[in-house]
């Protein structure tokens, strides 16, 4: 079962996705300053999700062990 903080890694992950992608569109239309500045949040927000998911592994795994 998902915990909070899984469920916070997958929006953060979705946040970071929504960012490059729309990261992307800026620098196809020319744009490199406002790209450049969400690349800058796309790579903020996986950084946060990387955390948050490693947090939640850890987490799991130590619900999985206090229940045996």
């Amino acid at each position: 079962m998902p915990t909070v903080s899984h469920q916070r890694a997958a929006e953060l992950h979705e946040l970071a996705a929504q960012a490059h992608r729309i990261a992307s569109a800026h620098h196809g239309e020319e744009d490199h300053e406002t790209g450049h500045e969400l690349s800058k949040h796309a790579l903020e927000h996986a950084n946060k999700a990387y955390q948050m998911s490693l947090e939640a592994h850890w987490e799991s795994g130590n619900t999985a062990t206090s229940k045996s």
